[in-house]
């Protein structure tokens, strides 16, 4: 009897002294909790943070149309005086576009319609800071105007103390050409993937040996489901990318830029936004 009662006495020790279910999931759940405010409040904004340089905190990083509607996000910038602008652009094979004349948009309709080339056909204005773009440039991708990439700048700094001007752009590809979905005018449609025109633009001025350098500054912010000024979609991880252009227009024998900033905290960034990328890519 006394050996029966040791036993159960003995076995029923351990459970005493074991957290009980309840207890185990609260612990889990405060791990969680504190495991989410770490990543949330201390490590991602750490991978959206940039150094503010030339004064662009608290400027807008988005266009408008003349419509006052909000067009295109800034996501590109450059470094260098307007004739190291046009040289680099130049030097990648980038055509400057024409102004928005009668003559010009007669041309690019034609372009449009018979499927005839025009390098050099006008952008529609877009405005920042209440002023319409100082430069535009362009690149065909086919037989007309209907497919191309473009980018637009605005000047934003002057030349002073020895800094070269600063530039800020909106770059994006144009797929093809019909009815704006919010004013019905004609208008050329972007592809959504912001980025890839951005990183694409990049690519060019390196490979031509015109960019000393690229980092990355705040630009509109993530965005997964955003509209531009012809109500075309788009998305975008906000970024704009700056690169500072090759002193005099000398061409670099090593194309490959260096990368100013946390190298390692945009590439964990860049890895994370490339899986959203082919997501919403295939969606789009």
């Amino acid at each position: 009897m006394n050996t029966e009662v040791e036993h159960r006495s003995m076995s029923s020790t351990p459970e005493t002294h074991r957290p009980s279910r309840k207890r185990r999931l609260a612990r889990a759940t405060a791990a969680g909790l504190a495991l989410w405010a770490a990543v949330a409040y201390l490590a991602l904004p750490l991978f959206w943070r940039h150094e503010d340089r030339q004064g662009l905190a608290g400027r807008p990083m988005v266009t408008r149309t003349s419509n006052d509607i909000p067009g295109d996000p800034i996501n590109f910038g450059l470094v260098g005086s307007e004739r190291e602008v046009v040289c680099a652009f130049n030097a990648a094979g980038w055509s400057a576009a024409n102004p928005v004349t009668l003559e010009t948009s007669l041309r690019i309709i034609g372009s449009v319609a018979l499927r005839r080339p025009y390098s050099a056909a006008p952008v529609s204005p877009l405005y920042y800071d209440g002023r319409r773009e100082d430069l535009a440039f362009e690149k065909s991708e086919g037989g007309s105007a209907d497919r191309r990439h473009h980018i637009r700048f605005w000047r934003v700094s002057d030349e002073e103390s020895g800094q070269r001007p600063m530039w800020l752009g909106s770059a994006s590809f144009d797929r093809g050409v019909g009815l704006s979905h919010y004013t019905l005018q004609v208008t050329h449609h972007i592809a959504p993937d912001l980025d890839a025109e951005r990183d694409f633009v990049a690519a060019q001025l390196a490979s031509a040996g015109m960019v000393e350098s690229l980092r990355e500054i705040a630009g509109v912010g993530p965005t997964l489901h955003g509209r531009n000024g012809g109500g075309d979609p788009y998305f975008t991880d906000g970024e704009a990318m700056v690169a500072t252009l090759s002193p005099d227009c000398k061409e670099r024998t090593d194309k490959t830029p260096s990368r100013e900033g946390a190298p390692w905290q945009a590439t964990f960034k860049d890895a994370i936004w490339s899986g959203l990328r082919r997501f919403l890519g295939a969606v789009s």
